[in-house]
Protein backbone atom coordinates (compact mmCIF):
# COMPACT_ATOMS: atom_id res chain seq x y z
CA UNK A 1 0.00 0.00 0.00
CA UNK A 2 1.42 3.50 -0.85
CA UNK A 3 2.10 6.15 1.57
CA UNK A 4 -0.54 8.49 -0.58
CA UNK A 5 -3.60 5.53 -0.23
CA UNK A 6 -2.60 4.88 3.76
CA UNK A 7 -2.81 8.92 3.93
CA UNK A 8 -6.21 8.67 2.53
CA UNK A 9 -7.12 6.06 4.77
CA UNK A 10 -6.29 7.03 7.83
CA UNK A 11 -7.96 10.13 7.04
CA UNK A 12 -11.44 8.49 6.00
CA UNK A 13 -11.51 6.24 9.11
CA UNK A 14 -10.59 9.87 10.73
CA UNK A 15 -13.69 12.02 9.21
CA UNK A 16 -15.99 8.75 9.56
CA UNK A 17 -15.22 9.21 12.90
CA UNK A 18 -16.22 12.71 13.43
CA UNK A 19 -19.28 11.39 11.43
CA UNK A 20 -20.62 9.23 13.05
CA UNK A 21 -20.04 11.08 16.36
CA UNK A 22 -22.12 13.98 15.13
CA UNK A 23 -24.80 11.35 13.84
CA UNK A 24 -25.55 10.28 17.20
CA UNK A 25 -25.71 13.46 18.58
CA UNK A 26 -28.55 14.71 15.57
CA UNK A 27 -30.27 11.43 15.95
CA UNK A 28 -30.76 11.99 19.77
CA UNK A 29 -31.46 16.00 19.62
CA UNK A 30 -33.86 15.87 17.22
CA UNK A 31 -36.57 13.70 18.46
CA UNK A 32 -35.81 15.57 21.74
CA UNK A 33 -36.31 18.71 20.58
CA UNK A 34 -39.65 17.09 18.61
CA UNK A 35 -41.56 15.60 21.67
CA UNK A 36 -40.89 18.76 24.21
CA UNK A 37 -43.61 19.83 23.97
CA UNK A 38 -45.66 16.98 24.30
CA UNK A 39 -45.07 17.53 27.46
CA UNK A 40 -47.29 20.47 28.28
CA UNK A 41 -50.87 18.37 27.62
CA UNK A 42 -53.11 21.39 28.30
CA UNK A 43 -55.89 22.96 26.19
CA UNK A 44 -53.50 24.15 23.19
CA UNK A 45 -50.82 21.63 23.85
CA UNK A 46 -49.18 24.98 25.53
CA UNK A 47 -48.19 25.60 22.18
CA UNK A 48 -49.43 28.71 19.93
CA UNK A 49 -52.45 28.09 17.30
CA UNK A 50 -54.80 29.56 15.54
CA UNK A 51 -55.53 32.54 13.37
CA UNK A 52 -55.51 36.24 14.32
CA UNK A 53 -56.92 37.72 10.85
CA UNK A 54 -54.58 39.81 8.98
CA UNK A 55 -52.68 39.89 12.33
CA UNK A 56 -51.91 35.95 12.51
CA UNK A 57 -48.33 36.57 12.26
CA UNK A 58 -48.21 40.15 13.94
CA UNK A 59 -47.20 40.29 17.89
CA UNK A 60 -50.06 41.58 19.53
CA UNK A 61 -49.11 44.69 21.93
CA UNK A 62 -47.97 43.68 25.53
CA UNK A 63 -50.38 44.66 28.33
CA UNK A 64 -50.26 44.61 32.16
CA UNK A 65 -50.78 41.07 32.21
CA UNK A 66 -48.67 40.16 29.57
CA UNK A 67 -46.17 42.46 29.36
CA UNK A 68 -43.72 40.00 27.34
CA UNK A 69 -44.20 38.99 24.29
CA UNK A 70 -46.88 36.37 22.55
CA UNK A 71 -44.68 33.81 21.13
CA UNK A 72 -45.55 32.81 16.80
CA UNK A 73 -47.89 30.67 16.14
CA UNK A 74 -47.13 26.78 15.85
CA UNK A 75 -49.82 25.68 13.60
CA UNK A 76 -51.92 28.29 11.72
CA UNK A 77 -54.48 27.35 8.67
CA UNK A 78 -53.59 31.25 7.67
CA UNK A 79 -50.88 31.49 5.46
CA UNK A 80 -47.92 34.33 5.71
CA UNK A 81 -48.92 36.83 3.76
CA UNK A 82 -52.47 36.00 3.63
CA UNK A 83 -55.06 38.27 4.91
CA UNK A 84 -57.25 35.34 6.62
CA UNK A 85 -57.41 32.03 7.24
CA UNK A 86 -56.99 29.85 4.55
CA UNK A 87 -58.31 26.33 3.24
CA UNK A 88 -58.23 23.29 5.80
CA UNK A 89 -56.32 21.72 3.05
CA UNK A 90 -53.74 24.01 3.42
CA UNK A 91 -53.89 23.92 6.81
CA UNK A 92 -52.83 20.61 6.90
CA UNK A 93 -49.99 20.82 5.53
CA UNK A 94 -48.84 22.95 7.77
CA UNK A 95 -49.73 20.91 10.49
CA UNK A 96 -47.08 18.32 9.77
CA UNK A 97 -44.32 17.12 11.53
CA UNK A 98 -41.14 19.12 12.66
CA UNK A 99 -39.88 19.34 8.88
CA UNK A 100 -43.29 20.11 7.18
CA UNK A 101 -42.89 24.10 8.54
CA UNK A 102 -43.53 26.97 6.76
CA UNK A 103 -40.50 27.93 4.78
CA UNK A 104 -39.07 24.83 5.63
CA UNK A 105 -39.54 23.40 1.52
CA UNK A 106 -37.99 20.69 0.21
CA UNK A 107 -36.48 19.86 3.54
CA UNK A 108 -39.37 17.37 4.77
CA UNK A 109 -38.81 15.02 1.96
CA UNK A 110 -34.53 15.66 1.89
CA UNK A 111 -34.64 15.64 5.58
CA UNK A 112 -36.94 12.39 5.76
CA UNK A 113 -34.79 10.19 3.48
CA UNK A 114 -31.37 11.45 4.73
CA UNK A 115 -32.41 10.56 8.97
CA UNK A 116 -33.70 8.08 7.82
CA UNK A 117 -31.68 5.76 5.59
CA UNK A 118 -28.24 8.64 6.03
CA UNK A 119 -27.99 8.26 9.85
CA UNK A 120 -28.37 4.79 10.21
CA UNK A 121 -26.12 4.31 7.36
CA UNK A 122 -23.21 5.79 9.15
CA UNK A 123 -24.33 4.65 12.45
CA UNK A 124 -23.73 0.54 11.06
CA UNK A 125 -20.87 1.69 9.27
CA UNK A 126 -22.34 2.32 5.58
CA UNK A 127 -23.47 6.08 4.89
CA UNK A 128 -25.13 8.14 2.12
CA UNK A 129 -21.68 7.25 -0.16
CA UNK A 130 -20.61 3.82 1.58
CA UNK A 131 -19.03 1.22 -1.15
CA UNK A 132 -16.60 4.26 -2.38
CA UNK A 133 -12.35 4.39 -2.04
CA UNK A 134 -9.94 7.12 -2.36
CA UNK A 135 -10.72 10.46 -3.38
CA UNK A 136 -14.69 9.35 -3.92
CA UNK A 137 -14.85 8.83 -0.64
CA UNK A 138 -13.29 11.77 1.24
CA UNK A 139 -15.83 13.95 -1.06
CA UNK A 140 -18.44 11.20 0.33
CA UNK A 141 -18.05 12.02 3.49
CA UNK A 142 -17.48 15.78 3.06
CA UNK A 143 -20.96 16.00 1.25
CA UNK A 144 -22.37 14.06 4.24
CA UNK A 145 -20.87 16.47 7.22
CA UNK A 146 -22.25 19.20 4.84
CA UNK A 147 -25.49 17.55 4.52
CA UNK A 148 -25.46 17.46 8.63
CA UNK A 149 -24.96 20.92 8.90
CA UNK A 150 -27.41 22.09 6.53
CA UNK A 151 -30.26 19.93 8.85
CA UNK A 152 -28.50 20.93 12.23
CA UNK A 153 -28.89 24.48 11.13
CA UNK A 154 -32.48 24.16 10.13
CA UNK A 155 -33.75 22.73 12.97
CA UNK A 156 -31.67 25.52 15.36
CA UNK A 157 -33.45 27.50 12.77
CA UNK A 158 -36.80 26.15 13.70
CA UNK A 159 -36.26 25.76 17.15
CA UNK A 160 -34.99 29.62 17.85
CA UNK A 161 -38.32 30.41 15.51
CA UNK A 162 -40.55 28.17 18.25
CA UNK A 163 -38.97 29.88 20.88
CA UNK A 164 -38.15 33.53 19.61
CA UNK A 165 -39.81 36.75 21.10
CA UNK A 166 -41.86 39.19 18.60
CA UNK A 167 -39.16 39.20 16.58
CA UNK A 168 -39.65 36.67 15.09
CA UNK A 169 -43.07 38.22 13.49
CA UNK A 170 -43.23 39.12 10.17
CA UNK A 171 -45.00 42.38 11.11
CA UNK A 172 -43.81 42.85 14.82
CA UNK A 173 -44.83 46.44 15.53
CA UNK A 174 -41.33 48.61 16.68
CA UNK A 175 -40.82 48.86 19.93
CA UNK A 176 -40.60 52.62 20.38
CA UNK A 177 -42.62 55.67 19.16
CA UNK A 178 -46.51 56.75 18.92
CA UNK A 179 -48.43 54.08 21.14
CA UNK A 180 -50.74 52.04 19.18
CA UNK A 181 -54.50 52.48 19.22
CA UNK A 182 -55.45 49.05 20.09
CA UNK A 183 -52.88 48.41 22.87
CA UNK A 184 -54.71 49.31 26.27
CA UNK A 185 -53.16 50.69 29.16
CA UNK A 186 -55.25 48.89 31.57
CA UNK A 187 -56.30 49.03 35.10
CA UNK A 188 -58.11 47.03 37.90
CA UNK A 189 -61.71 47.64 37.50
CA UNK A 190 -65.07 46.00 38.47
CA UNK A 191 -65.25 43.44 35.69
CA UNK A 192 -64.46 40.08 37.04
CA UNK A 193 -60.70 39.80 36.31
CA UNK A 194 -60.43 42.06 33.48
CA UNK A 195 -58.98 45.73 33.29
CA UNK A 196 -60.44 48.45 30.74
CA UNK A 197 -57.77 50.36 28.75
CA UNK A 198 -57.26 54.04 28.91
CA UNK A 199 -57.09 54.20 24.59
CA UNK A 200 -59.72 53.73 22.98
CA UNK A 201 -59.73 50.38 20.80
CA UNK A 202 -60.33 50.45 17.18
CA UNK A 203 -62.99 48.53 18.42
CA UNK A 204 -65.03 48.98 21.27
CA UNK A 205 -65.22 46.08 24.01
CA UNK A 206 -68.36 46.24 25.90
CA UNK A 207 -68.59 44.72 29.72
CA UNK A 208 -70.31 41.90 28.40
CA UNK A 209 -67.48 41.12 26.13
CA UNK A 210 -65.28 40.72 28.47
CA UNK A 211 -67.95 38.54 30.38
CA UNK A 212 -67.73 36.29 27.72
CA UNK A 213 -64.34 35.94 27.41
CA UNK A 214 -63.78 35.18 31.09
CA UNK A 215 -66.64 32.59 30.58
CA UNK A 216 -65.24 30.86 27.48
CA UNK A 217 -61.81 30.47 29.28
CA UNK A 218 -63.87 28.67 31.58
CA UNK A 219 -65.90 26.47 29.33
CA UNK A 220 -63.47 25.58 27.15
CA UNK A 221 -61.36 24.09 29.70
CA UNK A 222 -63.66 22.13 30.84
CA UNK A 223 -65.04 21.03 27.38
CA UNK A 224 -61.25 19.56 26.64
CA UNK A 225 -60.90 18.01 30.33
CA UNK A 226 -64.02 16.19 29.10
CA UNK A 227 -62.71 15.63 25.93
CA UNK A 228 -66.31 17.08 24.67
CA UNK A 229 -65.54 17.76 20.98
CA UNK A 230 -69.20 18.37 20.38
CA UNK A 231 -69.14 21.01 22.95
CA UNK A 232 -65.50 22.62 21.76
CA UNK A 233 -67.43 23.08 18.15
CA UNK A 234 -69.58 25.66 19.88
CA UNK A 235 -67.08 27.26 21.32
CA UNK A 236 -64.15 27.38 19.35
CA UNK A 237 -63.28 27.68 15.59
CA UNK A 238 -63.34 25.01 13.51
CA UNK A 239 -59.48 25.51 12.77
CA UNK A 240 -58.99 25.38 16.72
CA UNK A 241 -61.90 22.68 17.21
CA UNK A 242 -59.43 20.49 14.64
CA UNK A 243 -56.07 21.59 16.69
CA UNK A 244 -57.84 20.51 19.76
CA UNK A 245 -59.41 16.98 18.03
CA UNK A 246 -55.51 16.12 17.06
CA UNK A 247 -54.43 16.48 20.75
CA UNK A 248 -57.01 15.08 22.10
CA UNK A 249 -56.55 11.93 19.92
CA UNK A 250 -52.82 11.80 20.50
CA UNK A 251 -53.74 11.83 24.44
CA UNK A 252 -55.25 8.98 23.84
CA UNK A 253 -52.63 6.91 21.70
CA UNK A 254 -50.52 7.56 24.64
CA UNK A 255 -53.01 6.53 26.93
CA UNK A 256 -53.26 9.16 28.89
CA UNK A 257 -56.31 12.07 29.96
CA UNK A 258 -55.60 15.39 30.52
CA UNK A 259 -57.95 16.55 33.33
CA UNK A 260 -57.75 20.53 34.09
CA UNK A 261 -60.54 22.47 36.39
CA UNK A 262 -60.55 24.81 39.11
CA UNK A 263 -59.78 27.56 36.24
CA UNK A 264 -59.76 31.10 37.80
CA UNK A 265 -59.14 34.61 36.13
CA UNK A 266 -56.69 36.37 37.72
CA UNK A 267 -55.93 39.50 36.12
CA UNK A 268 -56.66 40.06 32.09
CA UNK A 269 -56.85 43.30 30.14
CA UNK A 270 -57.29 44.02 26.27
CA UNK A 271 -54.26 44.10 23.79
CA UNK A 272 -56.11 44.98 20.76
CA UNK A 273 -59.70 44.50 19.14
CA UNK A 274 -60.58 45.29 15.66
CA UNK A 275 -62.51 44.60 12.77
CA UNK A 276 -61.99 42.88 8.96
CA UNK A 277 -64.76 42.71 6.68
CA UNK A 278 -67.62 41.18 8.64
CA UNK A 279 -65.74 39.60 11.58
CA UNK A 280 -64.64 41.33 14.94
CA UNK A 281 -61.12 40.28 16.73
CA UNK A 282 -59.97 40.51 20.06
CA UNK A 283 -57.19 39.74 21.50
CA UNK A 284 -57.05 39.52 25.43
CA UNK A 285 -53.92 38.62 27.62
CA UNK A 286 -55.43 36.31 30.13
CA UNK A 287 -53.15 35.39 33.58
CA UNK A 288 -55.37 32.54 35.57
CA UNK A 289 -54.77 29.56 37.81
CA UNK A 290 -55.54 25.86 37.20
CA UNK A 291 -55.18 22.21 37.91
CA UNK A 292 -53.63 20.63 35.68
CA UNK A 293 -52.76 16.79 35.70
CA UNK A 294 -52.71 14.16 33.20
CA UNK A 295 -53.69 10.49 34.10
CA UNK A 296 -53.05 7.04 33.05
CA UNK A 297 -56.59 6.74 30.57
CA UNK A 298 -56.41 2.94 32.15
CA UNK A 299 -55.74 3.03 35.73
CA UNK A 300 -56.17 6.95 36.64
CA UNK A 301 -52.66 6.55 37.72
CA UNK A 302 -51.24 10.26 38.02
CA UNK A 303 -48.63 10.73 35.54
CA UNK A 304 -47.87 14.41 35.07
CA UNK A 305 -48.97 17.62 37.32
CA UNK A 306 -50.45 17.48 40.49
CA UNK A 307 -53.43 18.51 42.94
CA UNK A 308 -51.26 22.31 43.22
CA UNK A 309 -52.79 25.15 41.23
CA UNK A 310 -50.67 26.40 38.74
CA UNK A 311 -50.85 30.12 37.34
CA UNK A 312 -50.11 30.48 33.59
CA UNK A 313 -50.62 33.69 30.88
CA UNK A 314 -51.48 33.42 27.65
CA UNK A 315 -53.37 35.75 25.03
CA UNK A 316 -56.45 34.53 23.69
CA UNK A 317 -58.10 36.13 20.63
CA UNK A 318 -61.92 35.34 20.07
CA UNK A 319 -63.89 36.08 16.97
CA UNK A 320 -67.21 36.98 15.82
CA UNK A 321 -69.48 37.34 13.22
CA UNK A 322 -71.45 40.86 12.90
CA UNK A 323 -74.18 40.11 15.42
CA UNK A 324 -72.87 36.84 16.55
CA UNK A 325 -71.26 35.19 19.60
CA UNK A 326 -67.11 34.72 20.24
CA UNK A 327 -65.58 31.82 19.25
CA UNK A 328 -61.97 31.12 20.50
CA UNK A 329 -59.90 31.83 17.41
CA UNK A 330 -56.13 31.21 18.43
CA UNK A 331 -53.88 30.41 21.81
CA UNK A 332 -50.62 32.17 22.40
CA UNK A 333 -48.08 31.68 24.59
CA UNK A 334 -46.64 34.14 26.29
CA UNK A 335 -42.47 34.80 27.13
Amino acid sequence: MSGKEEKDMNFTQTARGIVRAMAIVLSVAVPLAITIDAADARVGGGGSSGSRGSKTYSAPPSTTTAPGTAQPMNRSFTQPGTPAAGNPAAGAANKGGFFNRPGMGMLGGLAAGFLGAGLLGMLFGGGLFSGLGGLSSIIGLLLQIALIVIVVRLAMSWWQRRHTPASAYANAPPTSGPADPGAQTSFRSGLGGFGLGSSQPALEIQPADYEAFERLLGEVQAAWSNEDVAKLHTLATPEMVSYFSKDLEENKARNDVNKVSDVKLLQGDLAEAWREGETDYASVAMRFSLVDKTLERTTGRLVAGSETPIETTEVWTFARRRGGDWELSAIQQTN
